[in-house]
């Protein structure tokens, strides 16, 4: 017998073994026939076969089409206006304002000349949908805003004056109300078991087009505040947004965005453009978020937030590194948000590591404003902190969240004038394993931009594009919070005798103030990695 004929009958057995081998197997249901797909699907040749319409596209594309039409009626354009106020006479209940740099009455001088410009209307239109039978409806804040008219659409083109139930601008929630019955309601998800990469569908009024549906996928989880320009900054403002390439553009805001099974896992509020209209990206606010802002104003009017009281941000691999921790998850804590901050009355420091709240993993600021956010105003978390090297327990007692009245009184009594970067000029220093040029801060100086005696150390003049001292405005390091023990920095030889004893892939991390935010932060720095 010829080798050829001998493999030839090997194969054939080898074949009839694996078919046999199939056979038994799918009797069991322990190797189903077909491709590895979802069941139901069959894969052909696009060019030879078309695929059947049972297949796993059109399912997805019925999926939407079931979306749409169920979820469409619960969507609501919203109209708002605001009336010009009543000019006066020039000189009568006029607001002493002076400009910087302008003498006063300059104002007065001008508007003599030329026509007097009248007063316009303004307007906002967004999106929002129906929650309740009875006419509660869900939108952005940033929508109805300053406005006092306000008008919703149902898709069936009825109309209604809407009351302003309550707005957050922290969470740029905004609750409206419509005097109607028997209405169409979304329904809610759980935006925390949503996975990046699931299908979702947003629908909107973009643009002035109407109910209009699109759809794509997660892109992206817990994005804050710094990833989106233009958006409220401050620092009880959301920082766990849900990114989406679904299209979303102007008139957007306000609307549902869904999972797959057409639950509302988000409301749609802000895109990432250098245009003004989509680029690629939107972002929504989680809606268990929205839900729980939206159950305080109906009840109160207003949101009751509970806060610790400090200022934080997600960690960085040198403040990882700096704090002794193997991986790089926790939130460093920068500041007190007050004088009468919990977290400072219960032992917390600044250049502490949160890792831990409620016994559960705080991996970044998203993660512990969820568990905060689960609690009230009186009540007590536990939490533990990082103290570089060192863990700390402390149970902190949580206290409301200023309003924004509060808010915007604080921000008035602040100084309008803005600090000047030129020093006069002191002694300098460039330590180059920082990245940075320093300076002594001279009587001068100080004086002009009323400089706080304790927060008087040595002024950065100078830094390195790509280090971690590049925040905007003028900063002055006045202490080294890591080698401990703690060392406050007076002048640049202070901080030139901590540097001196340091090598490389040593830490630091020195704790700066910020002259225009009056607030500190903490910079960690690995020597030579700059």
């Amino acid at each position: 017998m010829s080798a050829f004929s001998s493999r030839a009958k090997l194969l054939g057995a080898v074949a009839i073994a694996f078919a046999c081998g199939l056979v038994f197997a799918s009797g069991f249901d322990l190797t189903p026939f077909g491709w590895a797909q979802n069941k139901g699907a069959t894969i052909r040749p696009a060019s030879l076969t078309p695929a059947p319409a049972g297949g796993a596209v059109a399912d997805l594309s019925n999926a939407f089409v079931s979306i749409s039409e169920r979820l469409t009626p619960a969507v609501v354009s919203i109209q708002a206006e605001r009336t010009p106020e009543q000019q006066q006479p020039r000189g009568q209940g006029r607001p002493n304002i002076q400009r910087r740099n302008q003498p006063p009455g300059i104002e007065d001088f001008f508007q003599q000349f030329g026509p007097q410009q009248q007063q316009q209307p303004q307007f906002s239109s967004g999106t929002g949908f129906i929650v309740s039978k009875d006419g509660y409806v869900l939108t952005n804040n940033h929508v109805i805003e300053n406005m006092d008219k306000i008008k919703v659409q149902l898709s069936d083109r009825r109309e209604y004056p809407a009351k302003l139930i309550g707005r957050d601008p922290q969470t740029d929630v905004a609750v409206l109300k419509i005097t109607a019955g028997d209405l169409p309601v979304a329904v809610f998800g759980d935006d925390q078991a949503l996975k990046v990469g699931e299908w979702v569908v947003a629908i909107g009024n973009p643009l002035g087009l109407d109910h209009t549906v699109t759809a794509g996928i997660v892109s992206a989880k817990g994005r804050g505040t710094n990833d989106l320009g233009g958006l409220n900054r401050d620092q009880y403002a959301i920082q766990d947004f849900i990114q989406t390439d679904a299209a979303i553009n102007p008139g957007n805001s306000g609307g549902p965005l869904m999972n797959i099974r057409g639950e509302v896992i988000g409301i749609n509020s802000a895109i990432a453009t250098r245009t003004g209209y989509y680029q690629g990206y939107g972002f929504a606010i989680p809606i268990t978020l929205a839900r729980d802002v939206m159950d305080d104003l109906i009840k109160n009017g207003r949101v009751r937030r509970a806060v610790i009281g400090v200022q934080i941000r997600d960690l960085s691999p040198a403040d990882a590194k700096a704090a002794g921790l193997k991986e790089i998850a926790g939130v460093l804590v920068g500041d007190y948000s007050s004088d009468v901050s919990p977290a400072r009355a219960a032992g917390v420091e600044v250049g502490d590591v949160i890792v831990k709240a409620d016994g559960k993993p705080v991996d970044r600021v998203s993660t512990l404003q969820r568990i905060i956010r689960s609690h009230e105003p009186g009540e007590s978390v536990e939490i533990e902190v990082v103290r570089f090297g060192d863990r700390k327990n402390m149970r902190i007692k949580l206290t409301e969240a200023p309003t924004e009245a509060q808010q915007v009184a604080r921000a008035q009594d602040e100084p309008e004038e803005e600090p000047s970067a030129a020093p006069g000029r002191g002694s300098s220093y460039n330590p180059q394993s920082l990245g940075i040029t320093v300076e002594n801060i001279t009587d001068q100086f100080a004086r002009e931009n009323k400089v706080p005696n304790d927060r008087r150390g040595v002024l950065v003049t100078g830094a390195e594009r790509w280090t971690a001292f590049n925040p905007g405005g003028v900063e002055v390091i006045t202490a080294v919070l890591f080698p401990r023990p703690r060392k406050e920095i007076r002048n640049v030889d202070d901080l030139r005798q901590v540097v001196s004893r340091l090598k490389d892939g040593d830490s630091v991390s020195l704790l700066l103030f910020n002259l225009q935010q009056q607030a500190t932060r903490v910079v960690s720095v690995t020597i030579g990695q700059q």
